[in-house]
């Protein structure tokens, strides 16, 4: 990672995330305050100093967030060069790879991307997403993760099982979860399985409201 400034660092946080074996940021301006917690991870190290074409040895992927032209561009060749993934922040001519815009509820993700031609508008589709798909999505998930071995395990056969996953998706099941209405959501569930899960409905709801 070249360059510890706002962007950055959200940056350095997405890579962290992703637990690597080590994320190297170089940036002769120092870290800024609130960068304490990322690092102390002990896979990111930071150098206060100029970026220097050594540090790409080895490296698998490269991000820089610098305002210096010269600098990007010069990252950028020796990346391809050398066949290293490379983004640019903010610059797509510059880039091997953009980054999308991600919304994570649980395990939905949803990626929104422009082709790098407006990360501004990515980021505006992204707050409007967040204020539609909400944490309720986290947990309806969480309570299909838990309920499809079960109906696999019935040994009923692919058309039954999709027939059943259907019918939740289009109940009301999704807005029962929104509403944090146990007592609601364990109905449409004895409503839509199989007569063999309707006594598991209380196991399937357990701690997601």
């Amino acid at each position: 990672m070249v360059g510890a400034g706002s962007v950055g660092r959200r940056k350095i946080a997405g890579l962290v995330d992703r637990e690597p074996t080590e994320v190297l940021v170089v940036d002769p301006a120092g870290p800024g305050g609130d960068m304490d917690e990322l690092l102390s991870r002990p896979e990111v190290r930071f150098e206060k100093r100029p970026f220097r074409d050594e540090d790409l040895e080895g490296r698998f992927l490269v991000i820089a967030s610098t305002d210096n032209e010269e600098l990007n561009w010069r990252i950028s060749d020796i990346c391809r060069e050398r066949g290293i993934l490379c983004n640019i922040v903010d610059q797509p001519e510059k880039c091997s790879f953009i980054v999308p815009a991600i919304i994570r509820q649980g395990d939905l993700t949803l990626a929104v991307s422009t082709g790098g031609a407006s990360p501004a508008l990515a980021k505006k589709l992204k707050r409007e997403l967040e204020e539609y798909i909400g944490p309720h999505y986290g947990s309806f998930l969480m309570l299909m993760a838990r309920l499809r071995p079960l109906v696999i395990g019935l040994d009923k056969g692919t058309e039954h099982n999709t027939a059943v996953f259907k019918r939740l998706v289009a109940s009301d099941l999704m807005e029962a979860v929104a509403a944090r209405d146990e007592e609601r959501a364990r109905v449409i569930l004895a409503e839509n399985l199989p007569e063999e899960l309707a006594e598991e409905t209380a196991e399937l709801t357990h701690g997601l409201f």
